[in-house]
């Protein structure tokens, strides 16, 4: 029997608190420690949560007691980070993004397929209920020969800037200002997901230079990367022949939902999402050149979301932008597969239209079967990379770019399925 897992936590920020608990419920993991630069912060996580301390990353990775590393810092460490960790010998769950280089994504590839280790990134994107909404009517032939889709994640800096200064300190300014392509992973996994071995072949973005907040974008070094853009947009042509317009958004005057796919369009079908509704339309086979409408809104909105859209949809949506007065917006949609999580779950909390538990439970799962998590690094670069050259077009105007494709995983190495974790 394959030994349980003991699993080091590293950061101890706003985002890793709602990880540490479903680490120390899962079945697998018999161990949970926490690291933080900031110890004052580590001991905090470790009286409040009940587990371990860790003394530093360096100590971590060369620890026998620990076999697993799940980086939780902030996201120009994550390539590196986890880099270093599988050279170590250790299974790694990564926070998103993957990496904020392609270098380090063809690093991390390499390492992973010669290893052999566990290697999952936590994207959020995969399992929002409008991505398995397309997974599932894709692969039944619903939508036909794929053709155009959109997808988006708006997280306005002015919701974010907690988050900044907790991990850049004084300077948290120049770390806010990170191109939004380096992390634009939860909008072309939703899209990407629904279609598997399906890639991005080439990209054209650009950007907008004009926001005002000046303190945190422009040319004159606002920030670490020299990055004018507080927001990017890009056209991907796949390999399927489809193209996808994906969009990521730090400054404008939105706020939740923050991360969808708009619509999602094929040859005899088409998904489309609009602030809290969601609806399909399929040929009618007896009306020619007409199409059934379909709202499927009741399974892809959170039961309460449903009830209260049901109820007066204006103050629902209200409420869903508030994200307060309801804890709908974080639990799951009866379309998400919660049947195959552990029950050991069942009274912990969850987030982010109730992905958190997948994405956990995904990592211990692949580490204990020896199968490869959803999220592996094939599908994680496919996310991942379109980003990193789509800012690089649009530094340089908007030119049409290649972009670089890892290929699928090895085949003698099968991926889990997300609804039976088989």
């Amino acid at each position: 029997m394959k030994e349980k897992m003991r699993v080091a936590i590293i950061g101890c920020g706003r985002f890793s608190r709602f990880f540490v608990p479903l680490f120390k419920a899962h079945p697998v993991v018999e161990a949970v420690y926490v690291c933080d630069k900031r110890k004052e912060r580590e001991a905090d996580f470790a009286e409040r949560f009940g587990v371990l301390r860790c003394e530093s990353f360096e100590y971590a990775l060369g620890a026998k007691e620990i076999n697993a590393i799940a980086i939780f810092t902030p996201r120009e460490a994550h390539g590196q980070m986890v880099i270093d960790a599988l050279k170590a010998g250790k299974h790694v769950y990564s926070a998103v993004p993957c990496a904020v280089s392609v270098d380090e994504i063809i690093e991390i590839e390499r390492l992973v397929r010669e290893t052999r280790l566990t290697y999952s990134m936590g994207e959020t994107g995969f399992y929002r209920a409008a991505a398995i909404h397309c997974r599932e009517e894709f692969a039944k032939g619903t939508f036909g020969k794929f053709v155009y889709a959109e997808a988006q994640y708006n997280h306005d800096i002015r919701n974010m800037e907690e988050s900044f200064k907790s991990s850049g300190g004084e300077e948290w300014r120049k770390f806010a200002g990170v191109p939004p392509f380096f992390y634009p992973t939860h909008s072309t996994s939703m899209v990407l997901s629904a279609m598997p071995g399906v890639y991005a072949k080439k990209v054209a973005a650009v950007g907008f230079a004009g926001s005002p907040r000046t303190d945190i974008y422009g040319t004159e070094g606002q920030n670490h990367y020299g990055n004018p853009f507080a927001s990017e947009m890009m056209l991907l042509q796949l390999s399927n022949g489809g193209v996808a317009r994906i969009s990521e958004n730090r400054c404008i005057g939105w706020h939740s939902p923050e991360t969808y796919i708009s619509q999602f369009f094929g040859s005899d079908g088409g998904y489309e999402f609009s602030v809290a509704r969601h609806h399909q339309a399929t040929w009618d086979s007896e009306r020619p050149g007409k199409v059934v409408m379909k709202d499927v809104t009741d399974r892809l909105q959170p039961t309460a979301v449903w009830q209260l859209i049901q109820e007066d949809y204006n103050d629902a949506i209200q409420r869903i932008a508030d994200a307060k007065g309801f804890s709908g917006t974080e639990t799951t949609s009866p379309i998400q597969p919660t049947e195959r999580l552990p029950r050991e779950f069942a009274d912990q909390k969850n987030g982010h239209n109730g992905t958190h538990q997948f994405l956990i439970d995904d990592f211990c799962r692949a580490y204990e079967t020896g199968k490869l998590s959803p999220t592996n690094i094939w599908a994680a670069a496919r996310y991942n990379l379109p980003g990193l050259i789509a800012h690089e077009s649009a530094m340089q105007g908007g030119i049409l770019m290649d972009v670089p494709d890892l290929g699928d995983p090895p085949a003698d190495w099968p991926v889990l399925d997300y609804r039976t974790m088989t």
